[in-house]
């Protein structure tokens, strides 16, 4: 009996910070969804510039990403691995990535540059290992590039499906995916393979948000001229100056702009490697190559166009993305889904706040007991 007052007190202290924690994380979500609320649908084709919401089929860009857990091509993921050693968690895993895309109702289409946006994604993966370690049904780690064409070369195509590979988990080839020569390495080096997660007592714990070409999504955002946008040659990108962010890297590349070693444009600085379809052996104007080296067949102007309608956008036509001040938001589902989810989260942090509210009182109640 003497040990029940601080039992109490313990119970209290967890229901106040469970309660506080649903709370806080309600609030958050539903004040993430005010600018879905507070603003009306356009439709693509009659757009102006300015705040929009948008509802509409997620389409492929001109490349896609290959998800790490499962690889599933799509143009945003959130994985984590978490693991388990006895009672420490550790994150072996916690990569969010996403690239730009196409978005299209039933009026037409439009690009959306992603970078900065804040993300509402579904767990398309949420699994663990069992307790010997076996890795969890429908885990595909991806072992090869993390981005993909999402136009792949027809011929490319069909002599990939055709050619004969072993199966998976095969003793002589890891599993591969289309054109990559093996879609699935990048995790190789964590030692994420099979049982072995299993010696020692380690489990883990492997969670995957995703937004994929296919899924309804609703965007708010800024709709301006792609020539508005800072820095437009990385808006659909991760953010390039995050590896500024190693002392390293950043003193490496003051001292080569002191130097003068920084080239201009990506013709002095890559050479050949710069000329469309070089690296692929269909280059689109002539290389220079030693006189001794076999000439390479330069493409015709009409193959060249459909790459470049693909990657050049015209700088007036009107584009969605983040601006300082405001926010880029996706969200899966439409507007109607999106403000429910709202609510359970809203209601979701007014139960937590009477948990909370109700701890106190208790632990007010045991502390007094306890010293009164």
């Amino acid at each position: 009996m003497t040990n029940a007052p601080a039992l109490v007190i313990v119970a209290a202290v967890a229901g106040i910070s469970g309660g506080l924690f649903l709370l806080v994380r309600g609030l958050a979500a539903y004040r993430a969804g005010e600018a879905v609320r507070g603003t009306g649908t356009s439709r693509i084709a009659s757009l102006a510039a300015g705040e929009v919401r948008l509802v509409g089929t997620i389409e492929p860009g001109p490349v896609t990403l290959v998800s790490p857990l499962q690889s599933v091509p799509c143009v945003y993921y959130h994985a984590r691995i978490l693991e388990d050693r006895g009672r420490e968690r550790t994150t072996t895993l916690d990569e969010e990535r996403a690239v730009g895309f196409l978005l299209r109702d039933a009026s037409g289409t439009l690009r959306v540059f992603p970078r900065g946006a804040r993300w509402d994604a579904p767990a398309c993966f949420d699994e663990q290992s069992d307790w010997t370690g076996d890795d969890p049904p429908g885990l595909n780690l991806n072992r090869g590039p993390g981005v993909t064409s999402a136009m792949l070369d027809r011929d490319a195509a069909i002599a990939a499906l055709l050619t004969v590979h072993a199966p998976d988990g095969g003793e002589t080839e890891e599993p591969r995916g289309i054109l990559d020569g093996g879609a699935l390495a990048a995790l190789t080096g964590t030692g994420l393979s099979g049982s072995a997660a299993g010696l020692g007592g380690r489990r883990r714990h492997y969670e995957e948000r995703r937004l994929a070409p296919g899924d309804i999504v609703t965007i708010v955002g800024s709709a301006m001229p792609f020539h508005d946008i800072d820095d437009p040659a990385n808006a659909d990108r991760d953010d390039p100056t995050l590896a500024l962010d190693d002392p390293e890297v950043a003193m490496n590349l003051a001292g080569a702009r002191e130097a003068g070693l920084l080239k201009g444009s990506p013709e002095e600085a890559w050479g050949n490697a710069a000329i469309p379809g070089f690296g692929i052996g269909r280059p689109t104007r002539a290389p220079n190559l030693d006189p001794a080296a076999q000439p390479l067949p330069i493409q015709p102007a009409a193959v060249e166009e459909p790459a470049a309608a693909t990657f050049d956008i015209p700088a007036g036509e009107l584009v969605v993305a983040a601006v300082p001040g405001s926010p880029l938001v996706v969200r899966i589902g439409s507007p109607g889904e999106a403000v429910a989810r709202d609510r359970g989260a809203l209601t979701q942090g007014l139960v937590g706040a009477v948990i909370a509210i109700a701890s106190a009182l208790l632990l007010a109640f045991a502390a007094q007991g306890a010293f009164g």
